[in-house]
């Protein structure tokens, strides 16, 4: 019982935190607003000359902070499941090169000029292609390893990011700035969060059921098996799921990077290894970080706009470091 109140409490603690995020980002702008005045535009009693914070609020900022928060929490929950699935704290859907395949489907239709609906396609094949080539060339003779398959993953990802290269060379001008923009991360460009959030809220009720499962994979593929827990079949749909979550938040925003891998590492550090509270808590940790994260970019120096992927960059590679640096060393007395 008092585990169970802990986990509520860290649960509870973290979606306060994520609704925070969501207020000072409708608040936060090149028009600033108090906490009164926000909650007046949401609830549609502005008028006069606060009806033009209604329009701000209803119409640009929550829709925005939505999708942050969707594809936040969805990065952070394909994150974690990469790392379980591989036991490497360094297993990422970015690192694996799915978003990587991603970016290449959804610049391919932006350089042509396609309509948005063929540039999510193309986002969602350029995924499913790189995680059919990754599996399929890590799985070569059948002597399936946690490294080959990191290693593929990597050796994909470097080619997907030499045909954006070769994309974004050959785009013109009209065109390159707007992909250069989404390559980096914009969470201006997402017209809907609801996909996202979709997505979100069935993935996990997707995934929560299998939370044992993953736990005793993580302990050893052997000691699964002997427990009854199918395998292969788990480690493809957890690698479905993770490419189908990094698909949608490409659509959504473009290409960011380090909230699949930072996150789980910092709830991993609060909550433990319990998979029952690590998934839901590396979600709402995920969207509270690139909600906070597109505030910053939106208010640093406004009007004008970063790229949101700039900032997690920028936090994430000394978080990752120091992280990295708290790792015992093999052979450490």
């Amino acid at each position: 019982m008092p585990s169970r109140r802990r986990a509520l409490l860290i649960l509870l603690l973290l979606a306060v935190t994520a609704l925070a995020s969501v207020a000072v980002s409708l608040a936060a702008g090149s028009l600033p607003l108090s906490l009164g005045e926000v909650l007046r535009a949401l609830t549609g009693r502005d008028a006069g000359d606060v009806g033009l914070a209604g329009e701000v609020v209803r119409g640009l900022r929550l829709p925005r902070a939505l999708a942050g928060l969707a594809c936040g929490g969805l990065l952070a929950l394909a994150g974690t499941l990469m790392q379980v699935l591989l036991k490497n704290p360094l297993a990422d859907p970015y690192v694996l090169g799915i978003s990587g395949g991603a970016s290449v489907g959804a610049l391919f239709a932006m350089l042509f000029g396609l309509p948005l609906l063929v540039m999510h396609a193309g986002a969602f094949a350029g995924a499913l292609a790189a995680m059919l080539l990754v599996f399929g060339l890590a799985h070569g003779d059948g002597s399936w390893t946690q490294t080959r398959l990191l290693l593929t993953g990597v050796i994909v990802a470097a080619g997907c990011g030499a045909l954006v290269a070769l994309m974004l060379s050959v785009a013109p001008e009209n065109r390159l700035r707007g992909m250069l923009f989404w390559l980096m991360g914009d969470l201006s460009q997402a017209d809907s969060p609801w996909p996202g959030l979709v997505t979100l809220v069935l993935g996990l009720a997707c995934v929560l059921p299998f939370s044992r499962d993953l736990g005793l994979l993580a302990r050893g593929e052997l000691a699964a098996q002997i427990l009854g827990v199918p395998v292969a079949r788990l480690r493809l749909l957890i690698y479905a799921l993770a490419s189908l979550f990094t698909a949608v938040a490409v659509n959504s925003a473009g290409s960011i990077g380090f909230i699949g891998l930072i996150v789980p590492h910092l709830v991993r550090l609060a909550t433990g290894n319990d998979l029952r509270l690590l998934l839901p808590a590396s979600v709402l940790a995920g969207g509270t970080l690139l909600v906070a994260a597109d505030t910053l970019a939106r208010t640093i120096v406004a009007p004008q706009q970063l790229p949101v992927g700039v900032l997690t960059a920028l936090l994430g590679v000394p978080a990752f470091l120091y992280l990295l640096s708290r790792q015992p060393q093999r052979g450490a007395a």
